[in-house]
């Protein structure tokens, strides 16, 4: 299994016609992508650890790991990052919307997905970490060498149809978080998703790390697109399904790692979420 991040290529990597990869670490500048007259290109930064923020146009975009921007045709004249804490890695994903409209793939071709993909734009669009995008971007790290290239294929066209079946919010205009409080933020973050099988209150956290409530969830939903109930949600429900999926534990223990401390409640969110029971997720129905 590769476990590191693969090195950067200057030209990237092409993974289908119109599709190309690129990995990178700041302060690398691919600031020229989508700018050699061949366009028009749909491009798409992810980050995967440390900060990087757009600057455009008086706004602000602030990217934190596990969100991803889209610059399209419109908005991609300054599609260049700037990594306030020196500490980045992600990637970069170039789509030729021609090369595309002209030679589809065939895994895409008459699904009119390329025509439900973002329009052209003054801004670019910003997608929040989520358990779906997280799925999506995985497949671009840790797999093994054999596998690595169809994965990385599989995992660009599977981006393009989460970006033609949600509507990406627009951010452009969220008063930007100040970057201390950003820092914190994002320490509650992890410390929420990781320690799932606690319950942490807002009261609780507020007092912990000297915010105001009010601010405290002011400031998750401007990190994070969600307000911290519904954001927590979705990770104990992703990590809910992996543990039926990967592991013989039992619903009433696996409940409990995710932080219910009734198994009815678990089993009622689960359904909420998924549609089928827990025990029927299980067996694969």
């Amino acid at each position: 299994m590769e476990n590191r991040t693969p090195a950067p290529c200057r030209d990237g990597l092409l993974l289908l016609p119109g599709i190309r990869l690129f990995y990178r670490a700041a302060p690398r500048d691919l600031s020229s992508l989508g700018q050699d007259g061949a366009g028009p290109f749909l491009r798409v930064d992810y980050c995967r650890s440390g900060q990087a923020v757009w600057q455009g146009g008086g706004k602000r975009l602030s990217l934190s790991p596990g969100d991803f921007l889209v610059c399209t045709p419109g908005a991609s004249a300054a599609p260049a990052l700037a990594f306030p804490t020196g500490a980045y890695r992600g990637l970069t994903l170039l789509y030729h919307r021609g090369q595309l409209d002209a030679r589809p793939p065939e895994l895409l071709r008459d699904t009119g997905v390329l025509r439900c993909l973002p329009p052209a734009g003054p801004e670019p669009l910003l997608l929040r970490g989520s358990p779906e995008g997280d799925g999506v971007f995985a497949g671009f790290y840790d797999q093994p060498e054999e596998l690595r290239l169809a994965r990385q294929r599989l995992s660009a066209l599977e981006l393009l149809l989460l970006l033609a079946r949600r509507e990406p919010c627009r951010e452009a205009s969220a008063p930007p978080c100040p970057l201390e409080q950003a820092e914190i933020i994002r320490e509650i973050h992890d410390r929420l998703t990781r320690q799932m099988e606690q319950r942490l209150t807002i009261e609780a956290l507020s007092r912990e790390y000297l915010i105001n409530p009010t601010t405290l969830k002011a400031a998750f939903k401007a990190v994070y697109g969600t307000s911290i109930a519904a954001h927590v949600r979705a990770h104990r429900m992703e990590e809910a399904a992996r543990l039926l999926r990967s592991s013989d534990q039992s619903i009433a223990e696996i409940a409990q790692a995710v932080g219910y401390d009734s198994q009815s409640r678990f089993t009622a969110a689960f359904k909420a979420c998924f549609g089928v029971l827990p025990k029927e997720y299980r067996r694969g129905g």
